[in-house]
């Protein structure tokens, strides 16, 4: 299950019905919103941002821009678009910056929010902007939060501050800033202690350490899963101690969305980033934008891009296509492009930013990609020769039977994967030779060709 999965799914079959109608009545707008409140209380979002966020729909939706409108039903979407976007904060609330470097962030929480995980994501982020952040470890309670930190700091690279568990969180602080500002780093992140619940103890430790560093930033770290615990926590934490932005930590795993949907309205703090799962480079800055239009089933083409870009190698896509297109395309560029799409991370959600794929993964179980199915697609690969790799039409009964006992895989298997490879390479030749030199114009036999070639059983080798 991916982020807002059964909201997402609710909004968009109660939008389906608006959309195919050619006029759309005061009532029909009145049925379509009493959908949309309940799937929105049920995907845990606060009462009261529900009750303002319908009000604010109804309002222009029953104005005259949409009985005037030629497609009425997609107006009403627009606007739903728009209001969940502003909901969410409007615009993607970007990092503070110092004037004057480093600038100091202060990472907040209960415990069990994935606070000091977020602290090494934070840092590793940074880094591809080609910062150097400094993590200071101010956690002395909880057993192994140093050492944690430490890890973290030592698989990206990034020193980390420390002075022990014996001496105060705020004079660590202190002496962490002043190695940073020694040490050449433009960003300092304060790891500090969570409890299991707000107490006042932990916040006026928590304000001696904001008095002694000043931060820029004050973000604070909370579990999407919990849904509307987890507004209530960002509420009381901005009470008391000024809070500049939010984290939400295992969005991936909240099908809901209540947090993401009512922690802006409810405590007035933007969300600045959200952790898409476990992987140190999973933290994405926010945009209520590109999460509402997720949520509509509207895809989230520019984070797709934004992540091809950062993960793809342009030369190799380049000369993957030119393999393609002469159907010099090996087992072994095939796993070169298993390895460029997996650095875009998980093929689940990936597929979630394509759009109208919510509805294709509906209605398609077969399109449940599994990881391991991956894993073990590769395992027989990689068991293959480099002669056999490159040439695939050597794999003859006895080479197979070798290749399926070297990989842990039954005949079967290994079988299946050569006539979906072979079908592939089939399918790019014709495919090319179809586009023909002038692109799509140049169809041997226009669509009919077109029509049939998408016909034949189209499906991944995994």
């Amino acid at each position: 299950m991916a982020a807002f999965e059964s909201l997402s799914s609710r909004l968009q079959s109660v939008f389906s019905k608006l959309k195919g109608k050619g006029k759309v009545t005061e009532s029909d707008v009145n049925d379509a919103m009493r959908e949309v409140r309940l799937a929105l209380l049920e995907a845990d979002v606060n009462f009261k941002v529900v009750k303002d966020f319908i009000t604010k729909v109804k309002e222009q939706a029953i104005g005259l821009e949409v009985s005037k409108s030629f497609t009425p039903g997609m107006v009403v979407v627009d606007i739903v678009n728009k209001e969940l976007t502003e909901l969410m904060g409007g615009t993607q609330a970007k990092l503070a910056k110092a004037n004057k470097p480093p600038t100091v962030i202060m990472m907040a929480g209960l415990q069990g929010a994935g606070k000091t995980t977020t602290t090494g994501k934070l840092a590793k982020l940074l880094q591809k902007d080609n910062h150097k952040p400094l993590l200071v470890a101010c956690d002395i309670y909880r057993p192994a939060a140093i050492k944690q930190l430490q890890v973290l700091g030592d698989s990206i690279a990034a020193p980390v501050f420390s002075m022990g568990d014996q001496v105060s969180p705020v004079q660590i602080a202190e002496e962490g800033l002043r190695h940073a500002k020694e040490n050449g780093n433009d960003y300092v992140i304060i790891d500090t202690a969570g409890r299991l619940h707000i107490d006042e103890a932990l916040m006026e430790e928590l304000k001696q350490i904001h008095a002694v560093v000043k931060p820029d930033e004050v973000l604070l770290v909370v579990d999407a899963m919990t849904g509307q615990d987890a507004v209530n926590v960002a509420k009381s934490f901005h009470e008391l101690l000024e809070l500049t932005g939010v984290v939400l930590t295992k969005l991936d795993g909240d099908t809901r969305g209540g947090a993401a949907l009512s922690v802006k309205s409810v405590t007035g703090c933007p969300i600045k980033f959200a952790a898409m799962g476990e992987k140190i480079d999973s933290l994405e800055p926010f945009h209520p934008e590109r999460m509402a239009s997720r949520i509509l089933g509207m895809g989230d083409m520019l984070s797709l891009i934004e992540k091809a870009q950062a993960g793809i190698d342009a030369d190799k896509a380049a000369e993957m296509e030119r393999k393609m297109r002469t159907a010099e395309f090996t087992f072994d560029d095939f796993l070169d492009q298993m390895e460029q799409v997996r650095k875009l991370g998980p093929l689940d959600q990936i597929m979630d930013m394509l759009p109208g794929m919510g509805k294709m993964k509906g209605g398609m179980k077969d399109l449940k990609v599994d990881e391991k199915q991956l894993g073990r697609v590769e395992a027989i690969v990689r068991s293959m020769t480099k002669e056999e790799k490159s040439r695939p039409e050597l794999l003859n009964h006895s080479r197979r039977k070798r290749v399926a006992a070297g990989s842990g895989a039954t005949i079967v298997e290994v079988n299946r994967l050569i006539k979906q490879f072979d079908d592939m390479r089939r399918m790019m030749k014709q495919f090319s030779s179809m586009m023909g030199p002038k692109g799509p114009k140049g169809l041997k036999g226009g669509r009919k060709g077109l029509k049939g070639l998408m016909g034949k059983n189209m499906k991944f080798p995994f």
